[in-house]
C-alpha cells in the first residue's frame, strides 16, 4: 500500500534507541512520507533536522497547546521563522487542549490566535489539536478561515483536524471551513465508536490517516509505542468501514496529504516541492 503518516513524532526520545529500525519498517510498509512535529521550539528545531536527515521525513514547526504557558514572543518570532524552512511543511502541533489544561486557557488562546497568523502569513496550512476545546475552535477557526478565503494562497486546504475526536457534524463543519480530518490509528480500538462513525460518514477526498507516534497504539499493539509503520492499520479499518479495499483508502487518503502538505514524492521516496 501506498501511505503518508500525516502526523506522528519521530524525533522523540522514544525512538533513540532503534529510529533507523523504525524508518526502515515504516518503508517496508509502504510508507513514502511522515510528518514529525515540533511541540515548542527547541521540539521543533529536532523535528526539523530530522526532516533535513531523512528523505521521506518533512516537518511542522509550533507550539502545543501544552506548552503555551511557557512560549514567549521570542519563541514565536522565532517559530514563524522557522516554519518558512523548505521542509517544514505544516505550521504544528498548535490548538486548543482543555482536557488537560496544562496551560492556562487564555494563553492557549492566544498562542492559538498567533500561530494562525503565522501560518497566513508564511502560506502553509496548520496541524490542529483539539480537545474537549471545539466550541472555542470552531469560532476561531471560522473566523481565520474567511480571512484566508477558504483554502491557502495557493488553493490548498487550510489545514488538517489531527486525533480527530468529535461527532459527524462537527466534522463537517471543520470540511466546510477548509480543512480536512485526520483518522488516527485509534479507529481499531472497539470503543472508538465516534471515530469509526466519522471515518464512515466522511467522503474519503476529506480523509488522511496518522499514528501520532509514538502515542496511540492500535488494537492489534494496544499497550506498546506505536509507530508510522501501524498507519497501515488505520487504514484497512477505514476501508472495513467504507466497504472498499485498503489499497484504495491508503492510495486516496496518500493523495489528500500530498495535496495539503504541498508535496510530491519522486523516485526514491524523496519528499519534492
Amino acid at each position: 500500500m501506498r501511505l503518508i503518516d500525516t502526523h506522528c513524532h519521530i524525533h522523540d526520545r522514544a525512538f533513540d534507541g532503534d529510529r533507523d529500525a523504525m524508518l526502515d519498517r515504516a518503508r517496508q510498509a509502504g510508507l513514502e512520507l511522515m510528518v514529525t512535529l515540533g511541540s515548542n521550539l527547541a521540539d521543533s528545531h529536532a523535528a526539523l533536522a530530522l526532516a533535513e536527515r531523512e528523505r521521506d521525513v518533512v516537518a511542522a514547526a509550533g507550539v502545543h497547546p501544552h506548552d503555551a504557558a511557557e512560549a514567549t514572543d521570542a519563541d514565536l518570532d522565532a517559530l514563524e521563522e522557522l516554519a518558512s524552512h523548505q521542509r517544514v511543511a505544516l505550521v504544528g502541533e498548535i490548538g486548543l487542549d482543555f482536557y488537560r489544561k496544562l496551560s492556562p486557557r487564555d494563553r492557549q488562546l492566544a498562542v492559538l490566535r498567533r500561530q494562525l497568523e503565522t501560518a497566513g502569513r508564511v502560506g502553509k496550512p496548520v496541524a490542529v489539536h483539539t480537545r474537549e476545546a471545539d466550541e472555542d475552535m470552531m469560532p476561531l477557526l471560522s473566523a481565520w478561515s474567511r480571512e484566508m478565503g477558504g483554502a491557502l494562497p495557493d488553493g490548498r486546504p487550510l489545514g488538517v483536524m489531527h486525533y480527530f475526536s468529535a461527532d459527524v457534524a462537527t466534522a463537517r463543519r471543520y470540511v466546510e471551513l477548509g480543512f480536512v480530518i485526520s483518522i488516527h490509528t485509534s479507529v481499531t480500538h472497539p470503543k472508538a465508536t465516534l471515530l469509526a462513525e466519522v471515518a464512515r460518514e466522511i467522503p474519503l477526498e476529506h480523509l488522511v490517516l496518522e499514528t501520532d507516534s509514538p502515542y496511540g497504539a492500535p488494537q492489534r499493539y494496544r499497550g506498546k509505542r506505536n509507530e508510522p509503520a501501524y498507519v497501515a492499520e488505520a487504514a484497512t479499518r477505514v476501508a472495513e468501514l467504507k466497504g472498499q479495499q485498503p489499497a484504495l483508502v491508503a492510495e486516496e487518503t496518500a493523495r489528500n496529504a500530498q495535496r495539503v502538505l504541498g508535496v510530491g514524492v519522486a523516485a526514491g521516496g524523496r519528499a519534492t516541492w
